[in-house]
């Protein structure tokens, strides 16, 4: 995959002890995109003044996890991007410094909980605390990806609901607000005694597979939690929907039973928001395939990609599988073909502007 936007770093002095990770710098673009281009439209670089000669009380910092994607979203706003230090120390404790003054300034952290989970949820962490005790105006946390979203109930005995859990974590650390992208379950927003907004990757999904122009086109949930998703999605194409109902039979295991639909001679497109081992959607194309599909293609918007994920879909039936940035791809999936990467950076920055300037972002699930 060719990386569109640069990334500049900036070596900081070191913390004894520790081993440096990183101190970014970036110097993003000058303005924000024209109202009349969609939420994923990139900038054009004419005739934009600085949104920071406009408005300082505005800042924008990112994580180690992606940080790829924050410098997008700092191009589109027209925004720098924070200056901070993360280093290591040698036990592997994580150290982090703000490199510039935040008290009483509208911020925005963004982190996707994305591989290697635990670290990235520990430095999202730490950075919200780091912001409060800066005297942080607000805090929004920015989470493209929720790590341990799969886990908001209790499906068996003695069992813990992780995903209250990171939600409480992120509360008590100091964030004000929170913005997700496709959470696996929409209930989530429940867990937050914080204000939350909850985005979709649909917009930038549907633009694509518009273009596309698919034929005969039915679009198919790969279960029955993902009804409500999919059926959204053939609402915007005009398509029907089709069903497969599975068993999971244990975790990252499932069984595929029954192909709910008519998929004869279709054009069959399987909509679902995370893909981690991607065996879930090889076994759902081999069945649509075996009841008469011509084609199948894919899209979900987290790319998790773990374990055999990348070897399967190179060696399965799929025509495509088009997943968005909120996840930093591996350099193993970048060279397969048939995953195709879509940047959310647009929807996510309007996102951010209108939370910034008290807006509606109702306007941007269209």
């Amino acid at each position: 995959m060719k990386t569109e936007t640069a990334e500049l770093f900036e070596v900081a002095p070191e913390v004894p002890g520790a081993q440096e990770i990183s101190a970014q710098r970036m110097k993003g673009g000058d303005g924000r995109p024209p109202d009349n281009k969609p939420p994923d439209a990139k900038p054009s670089g004419k005739n934009r003044g600085s949104r920071q000669n406009e408005d300082k009380r505005f800042k924008i910092f990112s994580g180690s996890a992606n940080r790829k994607l924050t410098a997008e979203i700092c191009e589109i706003i027209g925004l720098p991007m924070g200056e901070t230090k993360v280093q290591r120390f040698a036990d592997g404790e994580i150290y982090f410094q703000l490199l510039e003054n935040v008290r009483g300034v509208d911020v925005f952290v963004v982190q996707p909980t994305c591989n290697p989970v635990d670290q990235h949820l520990v430095e999202l962490l730490i950075m919200i605390d780091a912001l409060k005790r800066a005297s942080a105006g607000r805090i929004t946390v920015v989470v493209p990806y929720y790590g341990y979203a799969r886990q908001d109930r209790k499906d068996r005995p003695r069992v813990a609901i992780s995903s209250k859990l990171v939600a409480d974590l992120m509360t008590t650390a100091g964030a004000n607000r929170a913005l997700f992208m496709d959470l696996h379950a929409a209930q989530i927003q429940g867990f937050f005694n914080i204000p939350v907004d909850h985005m979709f990757a649909s917009p930038v999904m549907v633009s694509y597979f518009r273009k596309l122009d698919l034929p005969n086109l039915i679009v198919v949930s790969p279960d029955a939690g993902g009804v409500e998703r999919a059926r959204f999605f053939a609402t915007k194409m005009g398509a029907p929907l089709a069903i497969v109902d599975k068993r999971r039979t244990d975790i990252n295991v499932t069984e595929v039973m029954n192909v709910i639909g008519d998929v004869q001679g279709k054009t069959c497109l399987i909509i679902d928001d995370i893909v981690d081992t991607a065996g879930t959607l090889v076994k759902t194309a081999d069945a649509l395939l075996a009841n008469g599909a011509n084609k199948v293609y894919a899209c979900a918007s987290h790319a998790v990609l773990s374990g055999p994920a990348i070897k399967r879909i190179a060696d399965s039936s799929l025509e495509e599988l088009v997943v968005t940035n909120s996840i930093p791809l591996r350099e193993e999936a970048q060279k397969v073909a048939k995953i195709k990467v879509l940047s959310i950076a647009g929807l996510l920055a309007a996102t951010i502007e209108s939370i910034h300037m008290e807006t509606s972002v109702s306007t941007l699930f269209s």
